[in-house]
């Protein structure tokens, strides 16, 4: 094959083994009918018309199955793209379904643009700095305000806002709106619905056996958009004022020019999108690297933000909102058997049968029916699991996860998500300030070092050893020069100083310069300082500087080589 083709027909499609073919072809099947009350619900979520989520999971689907890293992930509108969506448009949601529907591909191809363009940087590395405190609270926090702008459509109360209090409050407004029909048929859909997922055990274990429960489990939310059907025509929901969805035009999504809006319109939604793009990476990023260990593959992050991007790009032009990896619909397409992205392709012909064929079925389908599927789905999102565990482990990000939740309760996503990531880098700058430094002794016999309070070891009258176990930065030069002074006050018998550098990767100049004082600072005392363990890339920064050739003891390669060098008998 020429090298042009290579390029341009993926590794995946190119050593494609028919043996797979089956079984591809069940899950992308089994994957296409599940998502779709999930895929109109989401695009509900994003306030737009249901037909957009069918959209969303054609033309994105087909770019991310030929360019992306992931072989089995299933990408499609989520709920978390979706609800930043409603939240960044929610200024243009009274400017009619139109230009509602412009921004949000506009949205989707910025978002799209800002995740090709990270991907050209190699930036594959920044999901590193979302720490899995700030990642959890802030999907909590989405997940609340989810779930209570869903109630708009079981009440027909018609709630708006972007934050928590901005929902409860036109709640309360508007509460004399309340429709009883519709909140008795979303009651009752949404009790169905968690019974099914949290009661399974007692629902279809109790008398089906493991395999067969489960697909009744996940069969279940289409069995009842069915039932719903059926109720609506027959009992004439519609008429007695229960709002429904209505026919879903038929046909492909069209391609679309982009709307080009003015400066200050982009300058608004370039931070919501720079967010969006972020937690999209995160999250496709996460769902795709997991299943890539358990399946033995590599994972490319960068390729991820190509692939990611281009298939908002590209969406964008084709009538949809932004999306992202989903991690049940990923779910569902491994356990179905998909082997390859084919599966992802069987689905898309399954969304684009629903266009063609089944528009005016979905027509009775009651709105509260939607937003009761996305209520029961989204309550699994609530990460309480993930805050006892850093509160129990590590109480810095449970601070970050409580901060980013907080954030986005009272003040909105994207805000909610920039005080969630300010919260985890003063977490990480705090303790970075403060590093450990461990007075260490030898474990006798040996040639190993440990920290005097925890293990028996012999130290020596003239030697005090300290063990740094962080990088040296202007953060914690001063936390480290305190110290190791206040370390010489507790052992005064002891001459010779040997810091052990052996944790120490980088030591900028405040580092430097405060090294050079402490060794000022020792000769004066009539003591001197050695160093042990520096690693290459540290001796290459600070090799011909004052810190060393100044120094008033020596460099040793190992900590042994010093003890054996300076102790006394």
């Amino acid at each position: 094959m020429s090298s042009i083709g290579a390029r341009l027909i993926p590794a995946w499609l190119r050593q494609y083994q028919l043996a797979t073919l089956p079984t591809d072809i069940i899950a992308g099947l089994v994957v296409g009918v599940l998502v779709i009350p999930q895929s109109l619900g989401y695009a509900v979520l994003a306030g737009l018309p249901p037909v957009y989520g069918l959209y969303a999971a054609i033309v994105p689907v087909i770019v991310y199955a030929w360019l992306g890293s992931s072989n089995v992930q299933a990408v499609g509108p989520v709920a978390i793209t979706a609800i930043m969506t409603a939240s960044a448009l929610h200024a243009y949601a009274n400017q009619g379904a139109e230009q509602y529907v412009m921004m949000a591909s506009l949205l989707a191809m910025m978002v799209g643009a800002l995740l090709w363009i990270a991907g050209q940087l190699k930036l594959g590395w920044i999901m590193q700095f979302i720490s899995r405190g700030v990642s959890a609270g802030f999907v909590s926090g989405a997940a609340v305000l989810i779930f209570v702008s869903q109630l708009k459509y079981l009440t027909h109360i018609p709630i708006a806002g972007s934050s928590l209090i901005g929902y409860l409050s036109s709640m309360q407004q508007y509460a004399q709106q309340l429709h009883p029909l519709t909140l008795l048929i979303g009651v009752v859909a949404f009790a169905l619905l968690i019974m099914n997922r949290y009661g399974s055990k007692w629902i279809w274990r109790s008398w089906l056996s493991s395999s067969y429960a489960k697909w009744a489990e996940r069969l279940f939310p289409l069995i009842l958009l069915g039932i719903a059907i059926v109720l609506s025509i027959s009992m004439q929901w519609s008429a007695h004022g229960v709002a429904t969805i209505g026919i879903i035009p038929q046909g492909l999504p069209a391609f679309t020019l982009p709307y080009l809006p003015d400066f200050r319109e982009a300058l608004n939604l370039l931070p919501t999108a720079g967010l969006m793009a972020l937690i999209a990476f995160v999250s496709s990023s996460s769902v795709a690297s997991t299943y890539a260990r358990q399946r033995n593959e590599s994972f490319d992050a960068n390729r991820e933000l190509t692939g990611l991007g281009l298939a908002n790009l590209v969406g964008g032009l084709f009538q949809s909102f932004a999306v992202a990896g989903g991690f049940s619909r990923t779910a569902i397409n491994v356990d179905s058997g998909a082997k390859t992205p084919l599966a992802s392709l069987v689905t898309v012909l399954v969304m684009v049968a629903a266009l063609i064929a089944f528009g005016s079925t979905f027509a009775p389908l009651p709105y509260a029916l939607l937003g009761a599927t996305i209520m029961a789905s989204i309550i699994g999102l609530i990460d309480i699991a993930t805050l006892k565990s850093a509160w129990q482990r590590d109480r810095l990000d449970a601070a970050s996860f409580i901060a980013a939740f907080i954030g986005v309760l009272i003040f909105g996503l994207n805000t909610g998500l920039v005080i969630g990531l300010m919260v985890s880098f003063a977490s990480l700058i705090l303790q970075s300030s403060k590093p450990h430094v461990a007075i260490v002794g030898q474990l006798a016999g040996t040639g190993h070092f440990r920290n005097i309070n925890r293990h028996d070891v012999v130290t020596y009258h003239n030697l005090l050893m300290l063990r740094i176990d962080e990088s040296l930065f202007f953060g914690n030069s001063e936390s480290v020069h305190r110290r190791v002074l206040e370390a010489t006050k507790q052992y005064p018998e002891a001459r010779e100083i040997i810091l052990i550098m052996a944790a120490v990767n980088h030591i900028d100049l405040t580092a430097q310069e405060m090294l050079i004082t402490l060794n000022q600072e020792l000769a004066t005392q009539d003591k001197h300082l050695h160093f042990s363990f520096i690693k290459g890339p540290v001796m290459d920064i600070i090799e011909h500087t004052p810190l060393l050739t100044k120094l008033s003891g020596q460099v040793y390669l190992s900590t042994i080589d010093a003890v054996d060098a300076l102790k006394e008998a």
